[in-house]
């Protein structure tokens, strides 16, 4: 196996690693901090840079082993419909086996595409769940604060209106002591006026009485 496709097969090995660790069950606040180390992290944005430029040169090699692979497999089927595959052993071995690279290096890079953009669908997937679940959270918290509120508003108002029952039984009170207040008041002065005339006519039949 030449260099580029041995790093192809490394760069497929750490896919399948990264797509076991994305798809473990991790407690959620692990999880958490995990995506958003790899959503924010600028060292982590410079390394998918990177792969994203890997990956273009992965594309151009299964461009080639696709090729490739159409033209072993078009030799070979000269070679057998022409008969010299039974003839001609070695050929046929040296066909049978630049197939299986062939095919090899295009299945090797295809999957190496192909796990790219399911780990990028994955990692874009769980990350919407975490927001979700946040928003989720956040709004089951709202809710509960505002049942909360509304509960305490209705407290208020019953207290409230509790109240203003007793303001107006007392604004009551106060109206019948302001009635009854002037009642005595008028009943006081009638009572001097009336004292005031015994008392004029008391003194004036004793002179009279004393003549």
């Amino acid at each position: 196996m030449t260099v580029y496709y041995t790093l192809t097969f490394m760069l497929l090995a750490a896919e399948m690693v990264t797509f076991g660790i994305l798809v473990f069950p991790l407690p959620y606040a692990l999880r958490k901090r995990m995506f958003y180390f790899l959503s924010t992290s600028t060292f982590v944005a410079k390394v998918a840079y990177g792969l994203k430029i890997a990956f273009i040169f992965v594309g151009i090699l299964f461009i080639d082993a696709l090729q490739r692979m159409w033209r072993v497999t078009t030799e070979a089927d000269l070679a057998k419909s022409s008969g010299q595959g039974i003839q001609d052993v070695r050929s046929e071995t040296n066909i049978a086996a630049r197939k299986f690279y062939a095919q090899r290096n295009t299945y090797l890079t295809g999957f190496c595409l192909f796990l790219s953009l399911v780990l990028t669908r994955t990692f874009y997937m769980i990350l919407d769940h975490i927001h979700t679940q946040e928003e989720y959270a956040k709004l089951k918290q709202e809710t509960a604060k505002s049942s909360r509120n509304a509960i305490a508003s209705d407290e208020q108002n019953k207290k409230i209106e509790e109240l203003t029952k007793k303001l107006a039984a007392a604004q009551e009170k106060v109206r019948d002591y302001d009635i009854v207040k002037k009642q005595a008041e008028q009943n006081q002065k009638e009572y001097d006026r009336l004292a005031t005339e015994f008392n004029t006519l008391s003194g004036a039949s004793s002179d009279k009485r004393k003549d």
